[in-house]
């Protein structure tokens, strides 16, 4: 026989409740900030030991509480930040009145506080949602809330945390994100007695990236900022040679709120798309500004989820925004990669032997020639792919000209790397690479001219989908129409395939619907035909590329430099790899000991 039913204790409450807000130290140190945040502290002080396990000390310089506050402020659901009965026009971080209780209910639970208009503070404790009744103590204007031994009340919960380092990182992560909201706030925390972070305040978000960041990703981001509806983005996206194996560098705000978004990371991962290889993510500081009753972030315990009124339009400002920025600087590569270049070229000690000048020559034999009249009539890639008809016209003769921004070809190495000749540096390409995204970005072109020919398939192929999957394509048969396909419903939930673009030949129709059909499922239909489109034809472009190992002539060589100083992107290939490396011609000198 099941136990009847019974209400649960307070205490047992506040622990159930303590496991949804409060996982681990950093979620501690997370809502105690914003409430210092949301007081108007512009200075922050964190202390932890023990990666927040044992200490967890908050202090800070805001408007502080009095008494009657700092009695009510521990018990659930208490809170002076919510509009009287408006859930949905949250303009503060905290509004659930949930995380005091919820910390107190499973630790020892310190809170001392003095208002600006009073001359004694007080202070509260707590020990597993116990109070006690609060004391006068002497203490300045401001709030200070120490956590001791989180968790001790709810064993179990302690045995999930990870090592001590790991814990630190994820409360490191947490301030660092907070910072970038707030740089006007100083911060300053302390493990134990060594500083991990002493951020001065700063009206300038530049500065606060640089602290954050480095000086390194400044140089290598570029702004974004857009603007459609009531909806606003601006912040700043690393070049795509500038990238990283994780996408913890992803620093995501809704109206200063720090963010983890399925949407927002999906439309970053879309707008970089065919610029990265699959496992690489870009580095992104953007900031979304939305009216709040658009926007919904009471949808998850910690508040770092969101869920907005019109997913589309701010999934398709997050994709233009950072698009047009990658464009706009499409021929440029990150600054690190020539140092990089030069530290790997830099020997690490003196050579104990010169070899001779022959034996030199026969290892080393670049296809130099002196520069001549140009007189290139086109190449064709030797791939018998749709893009090799592409390349065929896709250079003309170029000019004489002294100050190209990607120099003169002066030779090429190994049949795979063109040299070419700046006033003032060396530049190096990857033919392959740079002839990957001229052909890709001339398929791009045709595809959305609407300049594709449709092939018949020998025998029309046939697929069965599910109803609902049949409901969810239909909307789009005229778009995949207008890009060269035939596609009818046949009967009931099946699909007849009679033509595909000519540019796709040897496409499997059913692969590409399938895979159409997860995209559209995943990203809630905001994913448009054509970027599944772009996929198949980066790998189109990847296969009907000059390849390397082939000769070139001076004339082929600086025709696929002019090319690329007037193709957009053309600075990384589809997979994301760098297509040149610019070497300073100072740098070089410094090689030989010259400077």
């Amino acid at each position: 026989m099941t136990s009847p039913i019974r209400l649960l204790d307070s205490t047992l409450i506040n622990q159930i409740a303590a496991g949804e807000v409060i996982e681990r130290p950093a979620a501690a140190v997370k809502e105690l900030v914003e409430n210092a945040v949301d007081a108007g502290a512009t200075h922050i002080d964190i202390l932890l030991r023990e990666g927040g396990r044992t200490l967890i000390q908050i202090t800070d310089n805001g408007c502080g509480m009095e008494r009657d506050d700092l009695w009510l402020a521990v018990e659930r659901h208490a809170t002076s930040k919510l509009p009287e009965g408006d859930l949905f026009n949250i303009k503060s971080f905290g509004f659930r009145g949930e995380a005091l209780p919820s910390i107190g209910a499973v630790s020892r639970l310190t809170i001392t506080s003095r208002p600006a208009h009073q001359d004694t503070a007080w202070e509260l404790f707590l020990e597993g949602g116990v109070k006690n009744e609060p004391k006068i103590v002497a203490y300045p204007i401001g709030t200070r809330i120490s956590v001791r031994d989180l968790f001790y009340a709810t064993p179990a919960r302690l045995k999930f945390l990870k090592s001590i380092n790991t814990e630190l990182s994820h409360c490191v992560d947490c301030i660092n994100r907070l910072a970038l909201a707030h740089p006007h706030i100083r911060f300053h925390l302390k493990e134990t007695d060594r500083v991990l972070i002493d951020y001065p305040s700063s009206p300038s978000l530049e500065y606060r990236m640089t602290q954050i960041l480095g000086a390194d990703f400044v140089n290598n981001a570029r702004p974004i900022q857009g603007q459609r509806d009531n909806v606003g983005i601006k912040g700043w996206v690393s070049l795509p040679t500038y990238n990283r194996s994780q996408s913890t560098e992803q620093f995501l705000f809704v109206n200063n709120r720090p963010v983890r978004d399925k949407l927002f990371h999906a439309a970053i991962r879309v707008a970089y798309q065919d610029l990265l290889a699959g496992n690489r993510y870009p580095v992104v500081v953007a900031y979304l500004t939305v009216d709040p009753d658009e926007v919904d972030v009471n949808v998850h315990p910690a508040k770092t989820e969101v869920r907005f009124r019109d997913a589309q339009i701010v999934r398709g400002l997050v994709i233009n925004a950072i698009r047009q920025t990658l464009v706009s600087h499409g021929q440029t590569t990150s600054s690190h990669l020539g140092d990089q270049a030069i530290a790997v070229l830099r020997p690490s000690a003196p050579p104990s032997n010169i070899p001779s000048y022959a034996a030199a020559s026969s290892r080393f034999n670049p296809s130099f020639a002196p520069p001549r009249p140009p007189a290139f009539q086109g190449f064709i890639p030797s791939s018998p792919t749709a893009a090799a008809s592409v390349a065929q016209n896709l250079y003309e003769v170029p000019e004489t000209h002294n100050d190209w921004p990607l120099g003169q070809a002066v030779g090429q190495i190994h049949s795979t790397f063109i040299l070419a000749e700046k006033a003032d540096s060396l530049v190096i390409v990857d033919q392959h690479a740079a002839h990957e995204r001229l052909v890709y970005e001339q398929l791009k072109q045709n595809l959305h001219e609407k300049n594709v020919a449709s092939q018949a398939v020998l025998l029309p192929e046939v697929l069965t989908v599910a109803q609902t999957d049949l409901a969810l394509l239909e909307p789009h048969l005229p778009e995949l129409q207008g890009l060269g396909f035939d596609i009818e419903v046949y009967s009931g939930n099946a699909l007849v395939v009679r033509q595909i673009p000519a540019l796709l030949s040897g496409l499997k129709a059913s692969d590409f619907i399938h895979d159409l059909l997860s995209d559209l499922k995943e990203l809630d239909q905001g994913v448009a035909v054509t970027e599944k489109l772009y996929e198949i034809l980066s790998s189109v472009a990847c296969r009907g590329s000059i390849r390397a190992g082939r000769k070139l002539s001076l004339q082929e060589m600086n025709a696929m430099l002019r090319q690329m100083e007037s193709t957009p992107l053309s600075g990384q290939c589809n997979h994301g790899r760098p297509t040149y490396v610019e070497l300073k011609k100072t740098d070089i000198e410094k090689l030989f000991g010259r400077r």
